[in-house]
């Protein structure tokens, strides 16, 4: 035991000192995290040093296996299209209402397969968990409800701080940190149904390209990884409506390219800020995110889920670039397809469909009695 520590603390040491971990290193450390062989202290020592350092995509790559292999119950999804995974690492400065939702469900109604993997919230109001729980869809329902509703609809979430997806030690961990860490792109990877396309945010310029690098490194075919800017200094793990974009696209030819989207690229020539806040309430949250989908608003919050929704149809192949991605999304939006894939969601993840149903149905007449009122 004395050895083991005294191991593990030398690569803690090593981390303090700028030095770097093998992807085998890393992946045994972190081995010890989800056993819970180390005291605390030592844990949450490995955990600020690694992000202190920064993390390279070796390392990253060392921890998404040691979840992955450990700590992730696998599932096998049958769809006729490549299955696509989008997600934020949550932990930026700007915080925004749950875009990935809402873009996820628009990306399902415009023909792909979107294997989601989310939790709940930790520094926000509402995670993904919480605003799928809050819409009517099954978030702790057994991981094969999930694997049928992709099937069946195109799309479904994983519940990532559920035993039923990660039995071991992710849960304990996460609830228990209020910062960002390798961690929050390890784990947010390690999704049952292993997707080889994806689209994700980050929280931090910085880890734009390693992340695209460690999603190349791990398997992945397609992948968009971007960090956006609000244009006065404050960062988002989403595409951004209000200043530039800084993106690493992985092609089918595992090449990985860089470049900068600008508010243009979407028609955006004003937004305001204020509009993709975050709400105090979880069920004003789902109000907003069917407004959305049910075309009843076209204010900033729209835009930023279509801008959101762009990157998912170019990973798709339904489109050449962000800009006709842009205008798919509203086309799709605009046609209805997007929030009935919602109501045919909540139907399809859930034990009891009548349950989840009528919470939906109840937020969609809320809005239906709003909207003759005025």
């Amino acid at each position: 035991m004395k050895d083991n520590l005294k191991d593990f603390g030398a690569g803690v040491a090593l981390l303090i000192s700028k030095g770097n971990l093998t992807r085998q290193e890393t992946k045994e450390m972190f081995d010890q995290l989800m056993a819970n062989t180390q005291p605390d202290l030592q844990q949450g020592a490995f955990l600020a040093a690694l992000t202190a350092k920064g993390e390279t995509a070796e390392e990253i790559a060392g921890a998404w296996q040691s979840i992955y292999e450990g700590d992730t119950v696998r599932v096998s999804v049958k769809t006729p299209r490549p299955i696509i995974d989008n997600s934020g690492t949550g932990m930026d400065s700007l915080k925004t209402f749950n875009v990935s939702t809402a873009a996820a469900v628009i990306a399902a109604a415009g023909g792909n397969y979107m294997a989601r993997h989310g939790a709940r919230a930790l520094t926000s109001t509402c995670g993904t968990i919480d605003i799928c729980e809050a819409l009517g869809v099954d978030v702790e329902c057994d991981i094969d409800v999930v694997k049928k509703s992709i099937e069946a609809t195109g799309i479904g979430v994983f519940n990532g701080m559920s035993a039923k997806v990660h039995p071991q030690a992710l849960f304990r961990i996460l609830s228990q940190i209020r910062f960002g860490t390798t961690l929050n792109i390890s784990a947010s990877l390690s999704n049952p149904a292993l997707p080889r396309y994806g689209v994700r945010g980050v929280y931090t310029r910085s880890l734009v390209e390693p992340v695209a690098r460690v999603m190349r490194e791990i398997g992945y075919k397609r992948a968009l990884v971007f960090h956006g800017s609000n244009g006065c200094g404050r960062g988002m793990d989403e595409v951004s409506i209000f200043g530039e974009t800084y993106v690493a696209e992985l092609l089918d030819t595992s090449e990985i390219v860089t470049y900068t989207i600008t508010p243009e690229v979407f028609g955006v020539n004003s937004a305001a800020e204020t509009e993709v806040y975050p709400l105090q309430d979880r069920q004003a949250e789902a109000r907003r995110l069917v407004e959305i989908l049910a075309g009843k608003r076209t204010t900033s919050d729209y835009q930023m889920v279509c801008a959101n929704a762009a990157p998912i149809f170019c990973v798709g192949g339904q489109v050449n670039d962000i800009a006709q991605g842009h205008r798919l999304a509203q086309d799709v939006v605009r046609s209805g397809k997007a929030i009935k894939k919602l109501r045919d969601w909540v139907a399809s993840q859930n034990t009891v469909p009548e349950s989840g149903l009528s919470k939906l149905d109840e937020i969609i007449s809320s809005i239906q009695k709003v909207k003759s009122k005025s």
